[in-house]
Parts: C-alpha cells; sequence; structure tokens
C-alpha cells in the first residue's frame, strides 16, 4: 500500500507531462541540491545501482531530471546477470537485463535496457532543449526505472549550484540555477535532499545554505554527506549526525561514493555499494552505527519520508485537484465553445446575445443593481451621483454674483438705466441687467457636469468592455466600442442644448414675484438701518434698544444675503453730500468747487466715470441692488442644482438606458458583418487549448486519486 503512494504520485506527475502542462497541484517530491562537486550524481547512481547518468566537468545536469524509481518482481525466468554475479564482473552497467530497463516519457513505449543508451537519451535530449552550449533549461525529462533491486521512490536531480561563471557560460549563470532551484524546493510539499562533501566545512555547504533559505526551522530538508572516507585522519562526522552542528529534523546520512579513479577503473556500483558497506562496519567511529549509513539506508529513508509525506498531504492533493478543475472548467465554459459551423442563424444568436446581456448590465450598473456591488469605491451610477449632488452642486454654491462686480459699476449702470430723467427710485433695470449677466455664468459649470456624466458613461463602457466574451471577440468589441461611443456622443447634443435653454429661460425672465425673493422694500429697509446705525451715537438708549430687537428677523435675513456689504460701507462717506449735485460722484477735485464766470460752462469730458466715495444716496441704492441679486441669485442657484441633473438624466443617462440597445441592434445585428464581428482572437484559441489540455490532466488525476 505504501509503495502504491508513491507510484500514485508518480502518475500524478505523468499525468500533466504527458498533456503538456504546468502541474497547478503541489505533489510531494524529493528535489535533490548541492554544489557541483559535491556528488549528487554518485549517490543517485548507488540509489538506482547503475551508471547512467552525464558525467564530466562543468554543468552536466543542465535539465531537472525527475527520476521514478518503480520496484518490481523479477521475471520467472533467470537474469542474465544476477546480483551475485554482478558483483563480480567488472562493469555490467553496459549489458542487458530483462528485469531492469529504463523509460522516458518523451518516448512513450520505448524502453531502454542498456543504461548507457539512457544516459545518451539524456545528453540528447537535454541538448534539444538547451543546444550543445552550456545553457540549462527548466523544462525537465522524466525518467522512470524499473528494476528489483530498487526501493519505489521519486526524486528530482537538479543543476548542480555554481558561484563563478566558467568558459562559455552565462555571466548569470549564477542567478539561472538558484532560480531554477527555488522554484522546486520551495513548494511547501517539497522534501529537501542537500548533498553536501564532508570533507569541507558544514557552515559553507551550498546545499544546506539555499535549503535553509526556504526552511529555515530545517523541518523538511534530509542532508547527504559524502565522500565521507577523503576526510582527515582522526576526523568523522559523529557530530554532525547528532545535530550538534546543523540540526536538521530528518537528520543526516553518510555515504561513500566512487571516486573519480574508480569510475575510470570501471569499478561496479555493486563493488562500490560493498566497499561502502565495509567501510562503515570496519570505522572506529562508525562501526556502532553502520546500520544507519551507507546507501541502501539512505534509500530505504527516503522511500519511508515521502510515504509518510505523501499519505499526510493526499487529502490537501484532492482537495486541490478538485478546486483547479472546477476553476478550469469554468474558464472554458466562458471561453465558449470555438464557432466552427458557421451558420449564420448561431452567429446571429451569439451576437443577440451578447448584446442583450451588454445592455442589461450597463442599466443594472447605473440603477445599482448589478452583483458585482464592491465595497471599496464608488462605481456606476454612484459616480453619476457624486458628480451631480457634490461636484455640480458645489460648484454652483461656489459661484457669487457680487466676486466680478464692483460698486462703481452698479453706480454706473444704475445711472445708465435711468437714461435723460434721474430715478426717483432704485431702478429696475438696473438689477435686471446685472441679473442677467451672472445668470449666464451658470452655462459653464452646467455643461462641465454633462461632460463629467459623459466620462462616466464612457468609464462603466469600458468596465463592461473588459468581460470575456469581448476579449474573445476582439473585432467585436472594437464595433461596440465606437457604436456605443458614437451614441453617447450624439446624445451630447440635445443635452448641451436643453441644459443652455435651462440657463436661459432663467436669464431671460426674471421672476420678482419669487415667494422667497427679498421684495423691494424689504431690501430698502435693510439698507436704511445700516445707514442709521452708522448715523446713531455709539451709545443706544434703551428704546433703540428695543427697536433693534425687532429687527432681528430682518438683521438675520440680511446676514444669509449679504456676504460683502459691510466691507463696501467703508467707501461711503455720510458727511459728504457733494454740495446736493445729483451726479455727484461723477464729478471730483477742483473742477467741483470751481466757479462759472458769466454762465460759462464747460464741455463734459469724452469719458465720464464714477470717482470718489458714494454720497449717500448711491450707497443705498447700490446696497439695495446687491441684496437683490445676493437674494435671486440664490434662488436660480436652487433651481439649476435641482434641473441640470433632471435635464443630463432625461437626454442622456435615461436615453442611454432606453435606446442604446436598440441601437446596437441597428449596427450590428446584420447578416454581412457578423463573420467578421465573430473572429476569435488569438489569445482566446490558445487559451481554449491550454484549458482542455488542463481539465485533461486534471481528471486523470482525480481520477488517479480517487482510486487511493
Amino acid at each position: 500500500m505504501d509503495s502504491q503512494l508513491i507510484k500514485t504520485v508518480n502518475k500524478l506527475q505523468d499525468a500533466f507531462a504527458t498533456v503538456g502542462v504546468h502541474n497547478p497541484v503541489d505533489l510531494p517530491q524529493i528535489a535533490v541540491i548541492g554544489s557541483q562537486s559535491s556528488g549528487k550524481s554518485s549517490v543517485l547512481e548507488n540509489i538506482v545501482g547503475r551508471d547512467f547518468l552525464p558525467r564530466g566537468t562543468g554543468i552536466v545536469t543542465r535539465r531537472p531530471l525527475i527520476l521514478q524509481l518503480i520496484n518490481r518482481a523479477p521475471a520467472s525466468t533467470p537474469s542474465p546477470i544476477s546480483p551475485s554475479s554482478e558483483k563480480d564482473t567488472v562493469s555490467s552497467d553496459a549489458q542487458e537485463n530483462p528485469d531492469e530497463w529504463g523509460e522516458f516519457l518523451h518516448l512513450p513505449g520505448q524502453k531502454f535496457y542498456n543504461f548507457n543508451k539512457i544516459r545518451e537519451e539524456i545528453v540528447k535530449d537535454t541538448e534539444l532543449k538547451t543546444g550543445k552550449n552550456v545553457g540549462i533549461s527548466p523544462q525537465p525529462i522524466n525518467l522512470r526505472i524499473f528494476s528489483p533491486h530498487v526501493l519505489t521512490l521519486t526524486l528530482i536531480d537538479l543543476p548542480g549550484l555554481t558561484k563563478v561563471p566558467v568558459g562559455d557560460q552565462p555571466k548569470d549563470i549564477e542567478k539561472q540555477i538558484r532560480d531554477m532551484l527555488l522554484k522546486y524546493i520551495t513548494k511547501p510539499n517539497a522534501i529537501i535532499l542537500a548533498v553536501t562533501g564532508a570533507n569541507t566545512d558544514l557552515a559553507n555547504s551550498d546545499g544546506l545554505k539555499l535549503a535553509r533559505d526556504v526552511d529555515p526551522e530545517g523541518l523538511r530538508t534530509i542532508g547527504v554527506l559524502t565522500k565521507v572516507d577523503l576526510m582527515d585522519q582522526g576526523t568523522d562526522v559523529i557530530d554532525i549526525l547528532a545535530g550538534r552542528v546543523i540540526p536538521l529534523r530528518l537528520g543526516y546520512v553518510p555515504v561513500v561514493n566512487r571516486g573519480q579513479r574508480d569510475i575510470d577503473q570501471k569499478k561496479s556500483i555493486a563493488n562500490a555499494l560493498s566497499a561502502e558497506r565495509e567501510y562503515f562496519e570496519n570505522h572506529a567511529s562508525y562501526r556502532s552505527k553502520a546500520q544507519y549509513c551507507g546507501t541502501p539506508f539512505l534509500a530505504r529513508k527516503l522511500n519511508m519520508i515521502l510515504m509518510h509525506h505523501i499519505r499526510n498531504t493526499l487529502p490537501e492533493i484532492k482537495a486541490k485537484i478538485q478546486a483547479a478543475l472546477q476553476k478550469y472548467q469554468q474558464e472554458l465554459l466562458q471561453l465558449g465553445d470555438p464557432l466552427n459551423d458557421g451558420s449564420n442563424s448561431g452567429q446571429a444568436n451569439l451576437v443577440l446575445n451578447i448584446i442583450t446581456e451588454f445592455c442589461t448590465e450597463f442599466r443594472t450598473i447605473i440603477d445599482g443593481n448589478s452583483n458585482d456591488l464592491t465595497s471599496f469605491e464608488l462605481s456606476g451610477g454612484a459616480r453619476i451621483s457624486f458628480v451631480f449632488h457634490e461636484l455640480y452642486s458645489n460648484g454652483v454654491k461656489s459661484v457669487d454674483p457680487l466676486e466680478q462686480i464692483k460698486d462703481v459699476d452698479i453706480r454706473t449702470i444704475l445711472y445708465n438705466s435711468s437714461g435723460s430723467s434721474p430715478a426717483l427710485f432704485v431702478a429696475t433695470t438696473a438689477f435686471e441687467v446685472i441679473i442677467k449677466q451672472q445668470i449666464k455664468r451658470l452655462e459653464e459649470p452646467s455643461v462641465k457636469c454633462i461632460n463629467m456624466v459623459y466620462d462616466e458613461l464612457v468609464r462603466i463602457l469600458s468596465q463592461l468592455l473588459n468581460k470575456q466574451f469581448f476579449k474573445r471577440f476582439p473585432a467585436l468589441k472594437e464595433r461596440f466600442y465606437q457604436v456605443v461611443l458614437s451614441f453617447f456622443k450624439k446624445a451630447l447634443n440635445p443635452t448641451s442644448k436643453l441644459v443652455t435653454d435651462l440657463v436661459a429661460m432663467e436669464a431671460c425672465y426674471i421672476n420678482t414675484a419669487h415667494p422667497d425673493f427679498l421684495s423691494g422694500h424689504q431690501a430698502i429697509a435693510i439698507v436704511n438701518e445700516q445707514l442709521q446705525a452708522k448715523n446713531q451715537p455709539a451709545q443706544i438708549t434703551d428704546k433703540q434698544h428695543n427697536n433693534t430687537n425687532n429687527n432681528n428677523a430682518r438683521q438675520q435675513q440680511l446676514s444669509a444675503l449679504q456676504t460683502n456689504n459691510t466691507s463696501s460701507a467703508s467707501s461711503y462717506d455720510s458727511n459728504n453730500d457733494t454740495n446736493g449735485s445729483f451726479f455727484g460722484s461723477f464729478f471730483a477735485g477742483p473742477k467741483k468747487t470751481k466757479k462759472t464766470v458769466g454762465g460759462l460752462m464747460e464741455a463734459p469730458p469724452a469719458t465720464l466715470k464714477a470717482m470718489g466715495a458714494l454720497s449717500e444716496r448711491e450707497f443705498m441704492e447700490t446696497e439695495v441692488i446687491k441684496l437683490l441679486i445676493q437674494s435671486y441669485y440664490n434662488i436660480v442657484k436652487r433651481t439649476m442644482i435641482d434641473m441640470v441633473p433632471k435635464a443630463i438624466m432625461l437626454n442622456l443617462v435615461s436615453h442611454a438606458k432606453e435606446e442604446l440597445q436598440r441601437e446596437l441592434l441597428s449596427e450590428l445585428y446584420k447578416v454581412d458583418v457578423l463573420t467578421e464581428l465573430l473572429q476569435e482572437s488569438e489569445f482566446t484559441q490558445q487559451r481554449r487549448k491550454e484549458c482542455k489540455k488542463m481539465i485533461e490532466a486534471l481528471q486523470k488525476a482525480d481520477e488517479i486519486v480517487g482510486s487511493v
């Protein structure tokens, strides 16, 4: 049952590798890391019991090798080479044994009984992907070895760590190898087999250092100490094995590999394993622990660790496979089936469904009924509401009708509006002239509000065009964008006309009978009180105090309307009555006091402008006009803040909600353009193939796991 677990994981690896997709599930596996000279290849060959890995200088392992060892019972017929006879053979690896063979996943059905041929195929397939240079590739080679002499086990042989580029090696070779190794050992379900030479300082071990980076507690790292026989006489690795140097939860295993001379002399691995056993049994430091040393113990330990690890992670693997399967099936459903039939009816129905779905989603986003409501930011119709009730409302409220007109300008308009006969009372014509000019200032923020709402509609359009079916049909997406944008622009003209007409309506007729408008006599009374307060002594009698209290309501009304009136009063001189001249403020300086002789008069100047301080009458009339302007302008502001959003909703937003579907149908629901619009993007076609492959692999994986 335990070996079946390892075989199950092997099948899962094969399921994804066969389909040619990246494995989305973190499978339990043993990753072998170490420096180039640490003896990784020798350890693996000793575990397998065969010479089959490429050897040489520099980077020999240039692609990850997923090595699946599968224990199988020997055939009924006697093997040409029995284990006992192999020990006495100088080199049996080149000979064939029907009980032992290798298979490559990229060569299905082909069995390699000659392990030299396996080495050649590894070199050949490596060069196929990386060329004959010294570059590396992350694409793995999958090799299965069937033998009665191995324990069922899965190992991943990774390129050896290097520090300095040599020869033709890329300058960033260290980073490339490190990134590749981290890709495998960072996964939580990976067991790290860190190989280190025992004749070097353990603190300088490249493999252990990299393992500590991703597994600082040493919970899933097992150490292998090679070259124990090459240590200085009188030294050993007992302290390391006892965990007193760099402790690892899974411990360390010392091994003795073949040296380069042994390899050159064709010493068989069987003889090397026998020599390794004798070394540990006869060494004074290791004699008592010989059963926990050597390659056979390492293989058994790795087999046990991997089986326990798989057993613990199997429920998680099942859940991840099912979650990934559901995810890719959902994505494939969104991608839809390829339109192979080319029938007009099928294409027409698809376009009709897309138009209907688009318009329905457009309406729900504006109305706030969408299923994709977010709590992070305002979206859709809420942003339009923000434009209306925050940006536009505050913008209109901030417009001051008196900020662009001075008291002397009002005075001049008052005289001009009286014509040839000076007015006996405050002229209403001056008030109308000024208020109409100021009302027209509201047209600019109102038109800007239209443009802001238009931008929000385009924003919603862009949001909807990111839907999956538009990614699938780029031509349809582009045409949708053009048609909807053109529709919005066509709606801008009537909307702008309606809004500008609203401003023109307000400027066209000044409704002085409005119930909220401050009447003329109220304004005059307020100004008179100001004048009386200025002319009266500082001390106020009790009677005057009572009269003042009675006028509190009127004074409150004044404060709501008037913002700058108190400051303008400073320009009024109560002692200056301009000698009774009606046009007192239009004459100043010496000319004003110069006496005429014999009834002679000077001609009026070419330009007459108001000068000097205002008379009492001028101050009163100016303040009355300003009060009336403030009062009426507040009424117009409230009207515009209320009516402009309604006008925009009528001719732009609601119009789009009601008429957009009809526009799209008339422009896109045509037989002659359907084929062109429904051309799938290359991304969609490629992604559909990838999803189908992934679903196929995940379904296989689900069956494999379900059978355990």
